[in-house]
């Protein structure tokens, strides 16, 4: 039987006839609307002549409108149907009314699949095919391509699908891994995070459910079904899936209504819209969350709303621990999931919640003490919810080579994990080539895990024993306090004549004043800024003038520098304490489990003796800096090993430069 990589490379070939009036970057307008429609055609093809009697058997009765479509689609045994008698060898019949058949044809389905279509926004392709003179060839050449599912299974065609758009992002240099993740991370995903939950999911009747709100093409959502159904075939599992991108919703959606996968109601489990401000599951809870959201991609154009729900709503909103920075909108689906959650309570049948969500390495460690990104973190991991991390290779997705981290987050640990996070390495973990079936490199992916791989790491995972790529730390090993340290502001006093006369532009009226200063203190560099100070004030007290607390900071910022010899400045009139020098200030994040003062003893005072804590800027941070933990020192080549490279690479040079010069 042909694999998924056939039939994508036929309708490859299919939108050659594309070009021309489309650029390649436009073919998907065509082609992914189009395969879901032959695939539509081929999934109802058997069913066809029953749905047609029994549309006509209903014609003029009272039944109509959902109804109607409820009950074809009974006959059709799909959750979708088609009533008209039209299908593709039809349109390929006639060629001079392809454009009006083709329109007819699509009316005729149930309503869940014109909305599909109108994401698509294929009526205006089809225009422009035939304004184009194509359209009977694209027409045509699609109904020689079987997509029955005897000949593609499910499985298959959601790979179909995923190649397809793959090379289209490729066409139009756009990021494909926004759609789709590959297909072995996904089943990583999936068995960690059902992991702990076999004797939960082997009850028959069980009944849970998941959502992906950046589900792009449907695929955690098929995957996690798919687990499910070979290992767990007594529960059920209704997967809930968001996007905003009309062509990958369109995609999910049409994906969804053909697979054979569980659903509570209609059917209508996959939504169109932006999880920040369409959240289209509102008050809904879940039992398990899946996704992979966009890496790095900003949020300013939802900012507003998003800021208002924060700022009004706190934790009874879904933004309540922080906001991130505006350019990486990534922590943000974090909460907005985990504001889903279910609580754990047993005796209601409510055993809590898993998820598993895919970042790059910024989430882990980006923004400082105080920052909204360190906020998040510190909210996950003194909730004791942060399970565990994989870090997985680079150049695992199609359309980025960075490295990637899966976390783990939960509200019902297990005993043994309780207040503790589990860091697994993976990065060298990985087989070359872009997946099982295909070695070459499928974009920006390079390396795959192979069924095999998988399964080690979720033996690592579940094993939780320490070693060189597993290692289980306490929650407060991530946090820290950041601690303000402050030297002594040190200031050398001089008047000079171009700084007095900088002074008196700004304040003529106090000549005489500074004129008597010049001449009590001189012009020679006086090193105690407190004693001169004093004497000053002593002076003004004696002719009576008072200065404005502007003016006295003027006189200062003019007639001062600042010097490391010179004498600490006393803060206030008491003089217990120094005025602290804000060039000099510095940080220092100080480990939760160490005392703060013997640190600060140990790590700063012995290096700077002059320095202390203000202990009233004290902030608590959380970070997760994996290669600190996994960090392996190599030992350098020795030096006699380098000088013999670089001489048999001087020696080569030399070799080629002389066969030029004979």
């Amino acid at each position: 039987m042909p694999d998924h990589g056939y039939f994508a490379n036929l309708i490859w070939q299919i939108a050659d006839l594309l070009r021309g009036p489309y650029r390649p970057p436009q073919y998907e307008r065509v082609m992914l609307p189009m395969t879901v429609l032959r695939r539509f055609d081929c999934v109802l093809a058997s069913s066809k002549a029953k749905v047609l009697a029994e549309y006509t058997r209903r014609k003029g009765s009272k039944v109509e409108g959902e109804a109607l479509d409820l009950r074809l689609n009974k006959v059709a045994g799909q959750r979708f149907h088609n009533r008209s008698d039209l299908d593709f060898k039809k349109l390929k019949g006639d060629p001079d009314n392809v454009e009006k058949h083709l329109v007819s044809y699509i009316k005729g389905f149930s309503r869940n699949v014109r909305d599909i279509f109108e994401f698509f926004e294929f009526e205006n392709e089809i225009e422009r095919m035939r304004e184009a003179n194509i359209l009977y060839l694209v027409v045509s050449k699609f109904c020689d391509v079987d997509l029955h599912p005897n000949t593609v299974p499910n499985e298959q065609m959601g790979l179909l699908f995923e190649n397809l758009i793959r090379r289209f992002n490729e066409l139009a240099n756009e990021t494909a891994g926004d759609h789709f993740t590959p297909r072995e991370v996904i089943r990583l995903m999936v068995s960690v995070l059902f992991i702990h939950d076999d004797k939960l999911l082997a009850t028959p009747g069980t009944v849970r459910k998941l959502l992906d709100p950046a589900c792009g093409t449907g695929g955690m959502l098929a995957e996690a079904q798919n687990y499910l159904r070979e290992h767990h075939g007594a529960a059920k599992l209704y997967v809930y899936g968001q996007d905003y991108n009309k062509r990958a919703f369109a995609t999910a959606a049409s994906d969804m209504l053909m697979k054979q996968v569980d659903h509570n109601g209609t059917g209508n489990n996959v939504r169109y819209g932006d999880s920040f401000t369409e959240d289209q599951f509102d008050g809904e809870t879940y039992d398990y969350f899946l996704t992979n959201p966009p890496f790095g991609v900003d949020w300013k154009r939802q900012q507003n709303e998003i800021k208002r729900e924060h700022e009004k709503q706190g934790f009874a909103g879904r933004f309540g621990a922080g906001l991130p920075r505006v350019n990486d909108g990534s922590l943000l689906f974090l909460q907005h999931m985990w504001a889903k959650r279910e609580p754990v309570r047993p005796a209601e049948h409510k055993y809590g919640s898993r998820l598993a969500i895919v970042f790059s390495g910024s989430p882990l460690f980006t923004g400082g003490a105080g920052s909204g990104e360190s906020d998040i973190r510190k909210w996950i991991i003194k909730n004791d919810w942060l399970e565990a991390i994989i870090a997985l290779p680079e150049q695992m997705f199609y359309n980025t080579g960075i490295g990637t981290y899966i976390w783990i987050v939960t509200n019902r640990k297990e005993k043994r994990r309780k207040g503790k996070i589990q860091l697994l390495d993976a990065r060298e973990v990985w087989t070359a080539g872009g997946s099982e079936d295909n070695k070459r490199s499928l974009g920006d992916k390079r390396r795959h895990f192979t069924g095999k791989q998988v399964a080690e790491i979720v033996q690592l995972y579940g094993r939780q024993i320490d070693g060189e790529t597993s290692k289980t730390f306490d929650n407060a090993d991530f946090g820290y306090t950041r601690v303000t340290v402050e030297r002594p502001l040190r200031l050398r006093y001089q008047m000079t004549v171009e700084d007095k006369a900088r002074f008196l532009d700004a304040c003529p009226h106090l000549l005489d004043d500074v004129q008597a200063i010049d001449k009590a203190l001189g012009r020679e560099p006086l090193n105690d800024w407190n004693s001169v100070w004093e004497r000053i004030a002593d002076l003004l007290n004696e002719r009576r003038s008072r200065w404005k607390v502007t003016e006295q900071k003027l006189f200062r910022s003019v007639f001062t520098q600042k010097d490391p010899e010179a004498e600490p400045v006393a803060e206030g009139v008491s003089a217990d304490g120094y005025e602290p020098d804000a060039d000099l200030r510095d940080f220092e994040n100080v480990p939760l489990k160490d005392d703060i003062e013997a640190y600060f003893e140990r790590e700063v005072c012995p290096h700077v003796p002059d320095a202390w804590m203000d202990r009233n800027k004290d902030k608590v941070g959380y970070e997760i800096n994996f290669n600190r933990h996994f960090y392996k020192y190599t030992l350098p080549r020795p030096l006699e090993e380098i000088d013999a490279e670089l001489k048999q690479a001087e020696e080569e040079i030399m070799r080629l430069l002389r066969e030029v010069t004979k």
